[in-house]
């Protein structure tokens, strides 16, 4: 179901990502995109490039990369950084690069960067959300056991909150859905302040 099946006059969204996540994330609030269409950017971060910088610097390319063939839709795109002090590290697509990533973040606190970007009718809005990670001491028998669990294929920092890696996670500060790929509060907020329709009124 998309949003013009339930309300043939609502304007079109267009989610500017692949991740599984972040659509299950906008339909757990009801808001179901009309278009999934991913952005195919060079990802590579500036060599001096701060982490939230870097997250808003993608969320807005994505975006008008998209926009530029959905003119006349809401393109919402986003992207999330994980980062340990000034360091940036990688969607991890190796064992040996989760289980560096996972090295760094045993024991300490770590920050998580959401950029989001909103475009529509040639008016652009970035802004980013950063929550605070505190991961517990992993012993090597865990570490071995998640990198096993093939969970962090794909993901910023080696880990998915949202599953197995839970069990690692002593505390949180902000938004856990930044965590998972998109701050819902925020995210609404901005589709509302820029004039989506988010809820319709029911039928008398």
């Amino acid at each position: 179901m998309t949003n013009s099946d339930t309300c043939p006059d609502r304007p079109t969204l267009v989610l500017a990502s692949a991740s599984p996540r972040r659509l299950d994330l906008l339909r757990q609030v009801g808001i179901v995109p009309d278009v999934v269409a991913p952005a195919d950017l060079d990802e590579t971060p500036g060599a001096t490039e701060l982490p939230r910088v870097y997250a808003e610097r993608l969320a807005a390319e994505k975006a008008l990369a998209v926009a530029a063939n959905h003119q006349d839709a809401f393109v919402l795109a986003a992207d999330t950084v994980v980062a340990c002090g000034r360091r940036i590290l990688p969607k991890t697509e190796t064992e040996d690069e989760a289980r560096t990533c996972l090295h760094l973040l045993s024991g300490r606190a770590h920050r998580v960067y959401t950029g989001i970007s909103l475009v529509k009718g040639g008016r652009q809005i970035t802004k980013s959300v950063m929550t605070r990670v505190q991961v517990a001491r992993l012993s090597d028998v865990e570490l071995d056991a998640y990198l096993a669990s093939g969970e962090w294929r794909g993901k910023a920092g080696g880990y998915a909150i949202q599953g197995r890696a839970a069990a690692f996670i002593r505390g949180l500060n902000g938004s856990y859905s930044n965590v998972v790929g998109l701050p819902l509060h925020e995210t609404v907020n901005l589709l509302k302040g820029s004039g989506f329709p988010l809820y319709q009124a029911p039928e008398s």
